[in-house]
């Protein structure tokens, strides 16, 4: 199942990037931080991934994952996961991923902790 990821906002500075498939090798990896660049160019620099819908994720997907982190840290934002359950919290809590960025149980939740 390719990714797809559908973008809203919960207030004017807050963007959510609800993402559906998987996060692994290639273009999906690659469509993440495309959209990311475009939430950074409208200056949109509080940004949650939710994760809820997502199915698969490779070492490929938690490197795109904290690289966006960072991309958004340095610009003097922050990036919230929401949803993130299963494997993909599993995977993503052993690669400690959790230590840098906030986990929330939904966006909404997430939103709230900026």
């Amino acid at each position: 199942m390719i990714l797809t990821i559908g973008t809203k906002e919960i207030d004017p500075d807050i963007a959510v990037m609800e993402m559906n498939g998987r996060i692994v090798l290639g273009n999906d990896s690659k469509n993440v931080e495309w959209k990311l660049a475009e939430f950074l160019k409208g200056n949109r620099k509080k940004v949650i991934f939710d994760l809820a819908g997502v199915t698969v994720l490779d070492s490929t997907g938690v490197g795109i994952i904290v690289m966006c982190h960072v991309k958004l840290k340095k610009c003097g934002g922050a990036l919230h996961i929401a949803g993130a359950t299963g494997m993909v919290g599993d995977t993503l809590k052993l690669a400690s991923v959790d230590k840098l960025i906030d986990f929330y149980p939904t966006a909404a939740e997430a939103a709230a902790g900026f």
